[in-house]
């Protein structure tokens, strides 16, 4: 795990790759939504390979950051608020902790679009890590595959301190929404979405399961990066697959209530 912040003994700064105006998807209401640039995964259904590095990257302050967002707060209502994304925002916690901490002082609702792959229990990490989840109202997580092994193969990466920041939320009572990619040929197996369900419904704070089916909307991203496409030939998953997801991943939610 290494930590991407770029200070140069001045402010800390983020690599930001884009922003969202008026996000609608990552969040509640309307989200002014803020993708950082990179990430130490590489998943083979990856649609933003240009977000892994930070080359090219606008590093910005957490003032410079706060201060365009807040240029749209008259439209997040009550619900809506920032949601910081990627890349992988945990990679660059230091911006994290400070942007969450000015954006919770006139009461913005900051949500946490994450992989949780750089998690770690060890300090100077863990500190930093909790001491933003005291500023932080939603964590979304994105579950790749509940298999450790299959995990590694699809994303290059193990899933175990992933799965250990999804128990250390549940047990800070952190509300979470859990997102899943539906990959066929990869994590669409019922064997693996029904462990996947065992393992939310032992989670006390999960307020969403959201299944989101595999597209091949960003290949054209890994060709101008002169990258070859993992999943070549692998087409998006069924309307009967992806129900049969909903039907095994949501409905753990609702058998809670």
């Amino acid at each position: 795990m290494s930590e991407m912040n770029q200070n140069n003994n001045g402010p800390v700064k983020g690599a930001i790759h884009s922003i969202e105006s008026f996000g609608s998807v990552d969040g509640p209401g309307v989200r002014y939504v803020i993708f950082v640039k990179g990430c130490n995964m590489r998943c083979q259904f990856c649609h933003n390979p240009d977000t892994w590095t930070t080359k090219d990257a606008d590093w910005q302050t957490a003032d410079e950051v706060l201060k365009k967002a807040l240029r749209y707060k008259n439209y997040w209502g009550e619900k809506g608020g920032i949601t910081v994304s990627g890349g992988e925002p945990l990679l660059q916690i230091d911006f994290l902790n400070e942007l969450f901490q000015k954006a919770k002082e006139p009461g913005i609702h900051t949500a946490l679009d994450t992989s949780g792959n750089p998690f770690t229990e060890q300090e100077p990490y863990f500190s930093k890590w909790k001491e933003l989840m005291k500023n932080t109202d939603l964590v979304l997580l994105d579950i790749k595959h509940i298999d450790e092994e299959q995990h590694r193969i699809l994303t290059g990466q193990s899933n175990r301190n992933i799965l250990r920041m999804a128990q250390l939320l549940s047990e800070m009572k952190k509300p979470m929404w859990i997102r899943h990619v539906l990959v066929p040929e990869r994590n669409d197996k019922d064997e693996y979405l029904f462990r996947l369900a065992e393992f939310i419904r032992e989670l006390q704070s999960v307020e969403r399961v959201e299944v989101l089916p595999y597209h091949t909307m960003g290949i054209f991203k890994w060709e101008n990066l002169g990258l070859d496409y993992p999943l070549e030939g692998v087409c998006p998953p069924s309307a009967e697959r992806v129900a049969n997801a909903k039907r095994i991943l949501e409905d753990c939610i609702t058998m809670k209530k």
